[in-house]
């Protein structure tokens, strides 16, 4: 997860919550049947998506770092019922496939490639949160926009590999010192970051869902995960590349509020939309905000 506001609140919140909470968390149950593909290199991706017919642009969802689907939760409710909607869990997270290696941006932009290729989707509108961010930067600048109808980058700014550790050296420290408290305390460490991305707190059992969902993903992917997410490329020429529609959703209190700013500005003619009283998880604590920026975007691609 590409997080910074909530990176860094993550990161604080993980030192000071290393007692476990205990409560068990059942499995989210699937809206639509859970489906899978093999992606290029054979690991298993696994998606739902509601195989709606119709004119409107199929939306795609990818979560961030150790999320599954259902994050998305709220999304798939408010769009099933006008649009085809799909959303993913990234390898090596949620009820894909665990790889040993690849687990960048830019192999699971393969693995979203993979997928519209396999449904002969086109003229779809990528929406990528924190990590999901990267995957999408590393999408386009692989393989263009010609499936692509419209981008949403989510409380995000796009990497600028090991430059961001130089600019911003205090910020790499704490990363490192962070990725020693994930590796000796995981389940600590997330319930931590699970209570400092979102403004509103989660119920005890929701957050230990999402606890759950995060462990599936071995502590040594999920570290190199992250490298790669923020420090491994320079994803930052790839908006010259964005020549589709773009929406960039930020959080008023995002300490990366000024990069996505600058973003918006970068590629021609994108939206920006700052929605307040919401942390990281800014479309899980205003769903109806996010939604209603959402729907104003797709259907102004209609026009």
């Amino acid at each position: 997860m590409t997080w910074r506001s909530g990176r860094s609140l993550a990161m604080a919140g993980a030192l000071s919550m290393l007692s476990a909470l205990t409560a068990s968390a059942a499995a989210a149950a699937e809206p639509w049947p859970g489906q899978s593909l093999t992606s290029s290199d054979g690991t298993r991706i696994h998606y739902v998506d509601n195989r709606r017919a119709g004119e409107a642009p199929a939306l795609v969802f990818v979560p961030g770092w150790g999320m599954d689907y259902t994050i998305w939760e709220a999304q798939l409710a408010a769009f099933a019922g006008g649009h085809r909607v799909i959303a993913m869990d990234p390898r090596s997270q949620g009820a894909s496939q665990q790889s040993g290696g690849g687990n960048t941006p830019e192999v699971r932009a393969g693995d979203i490639e993979a997928l519209l290729a396999a449904q002969n989707l086109k003229g779809v509108v990528l929406i990528g949160w924190s990590q999901g961010v990267q995957d999408i930067a590393a999408y386009v600048d692989r393989y263009g926009t010609g499936r692509v109808a419209g981008l949403v980058l989510v409380d995000a700014a796009v990497s600028r590999g090991a430059a961001g550790a130089q600019s911003d050296p205090q910020a790499a420290r704490r990363f490192l010192e962070m990725m020693a408290v994930y590796a000796a305390h995981p389940r600590e460490y997330l319930q931590g970051m699970m209570g400092a991305i979102f403004v509103k707190p989660l119920p005890a059992q929701k957050l230990e869902h999402r606890v759950d969902t995060a462990l599936r993903t071995p502590v040594s992917t999920g570290v190199a995960m992250l490298v790669a997410d923020m420090y491994g490329v320079d994803r930052s020429g790839a908006l010259k590349k964005f020549d589709r529609p773009t929406l960039i959703v930020a959080a008023s209190g995002s300490d990366e509020l000024a990069a996505q700013k600058a973003a918006a500005a970068q590629v021609p003619g994108a939206t920006l939309e700052v929605v307040t009283d919401a942390g990281h998880g800014v479309f899980v604590d205003q769903p109806e905000a996010f939604n209603a920026a959402l729907r104003k975007f797709v259907e102004g691609l209609r026009r």
